[in-house]
């Protein structure tokens, strides 16, 4: 049963959506300088930064935050929980 999270602004949103979104709006350099993690300077791929985003919560932590203070164009294909 899923819950409703009025209060959480990520509700609805996948990792996988946050990384293809955040890639498109900064470049996976951009990406890399802003988050100094591997897997956005060294070969990136979604798939790679899933694999490493998944199992490591600190560097889940710094997407999720960059994702929720980005200033997102009105007409751009963010997804919204």
């Amino acid at each position: 049963m899923a819950e409703s999270q009025p209060n959480n602004p990520l509700h609805g949103i996948t990792l996988e959506q946050m990384v293809m979104s955040l890639a498109q709006h900064y470049g996976w350099q951009e990406l890399g300088r802003i988050i100094e993690i591997r897997c956005f300077n060294v070969d990136p791929s979604v798939r790679s930064s899933l694999k490493f985003l998944r199992r490591t919560p600190w560097a889940r932590e710094k997407v999720e935050q960059l994702f929720l203070e980005t200033d997102w164009r009105p007409d751009s294909d963010v997804p919204h929980g």
